[in-house]
């Protein structure tokens, strides 16, 4: 079961979706990605500094799901899009190239979501996406994810996203993406 900041009392078990300094906590984070994701340590090396350095663009916000221990077992950060960003600058093309090229504008991105295993099938990834996206001053959301039939694409269609772009080819990745792109707020069930 999960509950939202101020909505109830928790209970052993449940996990509760709210703010998260996100540099305090980035090695408990990426260690969840890690799992989710199946990264390794050289990886995860990597996407620490990527990490640390995109919480200082401006408007970056995270929010973390927890136990009631305090485990982080999910975790989601995003800003408003900038096309500056090295992110926007490999998408740019592929969305040219559909006629999607002006969702790199005045949308929220959202750089990385991750559920571990053991929490995934319970609304912990849908109540991390819809709640950051509540909070965007942006009309719409873009994110990527890997080009596959897949669970998270699964739950990015539940929630109103579409594909804007597909076999995005990023040069640091083994496969391909898919940017896909909603209007906000989120499609609730």
């Amino acid at each position: 079961m999960l509950h939202f900041p101020g909505q109830g009392p928790v209970t052993p078990g449940d996990v509760v979706v709210g703010p998260l300094d996100l540099a305090a906590r980035v090695d408990e984070a990426l260690a969840v990605q890690a799992v989710a994701f199946g990264l390794g340590a050289d990886e995860i090396a990597v996407r620490r500094q990527i990490v640390l350095r995109h919480l200082a663009f401006p408007g970056a916000r995270a929010l973390g799901a927890t136990t009631a221990d305090g485990r982080l077992v999910g975790f989601v950060y995003g800003m408003p899009n900038d096309r500056g960003h090295w992110w926007s600058t490999v998408v740019e093309p592929y969305l040219r190239g559909q006629g999607h090229e002006d969702w790199l504008d005045d949308s929220f991105v959202i750089t990385e979501l991750h559920v571990h295993p053991d929490y995934q099938n319970r609304g912990v990834g849908r109540a991390l996406i819809t709640t950051i996206t509540d909070g965007a001053a942006q009309p719409r959301s873009i994110l990527s994810a890997i080009d596959v039939e897949s669970p998270a694409r699964g739950l990015y269609r539940s929630l109103g996203y579409t594909d804007l772009a597909r076999q995005v080819l990023f040069p640091s990745a083994a496969k391909p993406y898919a940017v896909m792109g909603a209007p906000l707020p989120l499609l609730r069930r």
